[in-house]
């Protein structure tokens, strides 16, 4: 893999006129997790505290992407699934539907249960609790992936989609994420797990697209709330975000195409980092923003060319990060 890498900050990509889309999930530390070399599992089902076999997983979005790679990843071990998204029927501009994830996660080994909804809606939150704890008789774990990503700056951002990515982002990983915890107050290791950035206050950052960075330090404000508020509890919450950019969607669509995608790291590495997140002991992994990379390597992990798309590319470092 290439040793050199360029923010997208440098880039000028995190500055207006970029457009705007909705994706399950966007570009989308310590602990106590054992190394695992790229592309092999760290765990086997029924297996020991590394392996997330018969813990119950309720993930916002999920029909593609980082969300999808973070459900097979669990599968893998035997998890158990439920995804919230809202990708009932094929759309040209985007891979998959919560079918063909739910197909994906049941062929990796789990169990899923598949909630077609949109998760600004509120019934919707409360059904999909509902039948995840009637089907597998508990929540173990709340990912909050689903993401609504537009880098339009201030003079352009429109209120409509202002107020679509603070419902998405924030108040949907707040109302899921609240609807669940009686349940993960039962659950022997239970985590909350964002998908959002660390708070990176350098007005490179700050400036580019406030009304995305709003949306999205509002997610990472929130878990850190959760961990904080039910430290006591044991109820762990965690921000993770990716070091590059990820091959995705919203990556191919929004900040490059198909030359951003050679330049990223596949949803893998997110896939390997949540997993390591979800599998620590929930009382001593908490109230953190987690850069993907940094928490594999800090599991003895050196070699991260399996993850490249390109790994001849110089890589993308994702918004947010600094090098």
């Amino acid at each position: 893999m290439s040793e050199t890498s360029k923010d997208l900050g440098s880039a000028g990509l995190g500055s207006a006129g970029l457009g705007s889309a909705t994706a399950d999930g966007d570009l989308g530390a310590t602990g106590t997790s054992v190394p695992f070399p790229a592309g092999e599992t760290s765990s086997q089902p029924g297996a020991g505290p590394d392996s997330l076999a018969g813990k119950t997983i309720l993930m916002s979005g999920g029909s593609r992407g980082i969300g999808l790679a973070i459900a097979e990843r669990a599968a893998r071990d035997g998890a158990n699934v439920v995804i919230i998204a809202k990708t009932d029927a094929p759309d040209p501009r985007l891979e998959g539907t919560i079918h063909t994830a739910a197909a994906a996660i049941e062929a990796a080994g789990g169990k899923v249960l598949a909630v077609v909804g949109d998760v600004r809606d509120d019934e919707t939150i409360a059904s999909a609790v509902v039948q995840a704890v009637a089907m597998f008789g508990g929540i173990d774990i709340v990912v909050n992936n689903a993401s609504v990503i537009s880098l339009d700056g201030t003079l352009k951002v429109s209120a409509k989609r202002y107020d679509l990515m603070q419902d998405v982002n924030v108040r949907g990983t707040f109302m899921l994420s609240k609807a669940a915890l009686p349940h993960l107050l039962e659950a022997e290791n239970p985590h909350i797990l964002t998908l959002s950035p660390p708070l990176n206050f350098d007005p490179k950052w700050l400036g580019a697209n406030p009304a995305y960075t709003l949306a999205k330090y509002g997610m990472t404000l929130t878990a850190l709330g959760f961990a904080a508020e039910f430290a006591a509890q044991g109820v762990a919450s965690n921000a993770l975000w990716p070091r590059t950019t990820i091959a995705t969607a919203a990556v191919a669509n929004i900040l490059g195409g198909d030359e951003m995608i050679r330049r990223s790291r596949t949803p893998a590495i997110m896939a390997d980092a949540a997993h390591a997140v979800l599998t620590a002991n929930s009382r001593e992994l908490t109230g953190q923003t987690i850069i993907d990379e940094d928490l594999l390597r800090s599991r003895g992990m050196e070699d991260f060319s399996g993850y490249a798309v390109d790994p001849s590319a110089e890589l993308m470092i994702d918004l947010y990060v600094d090098q």
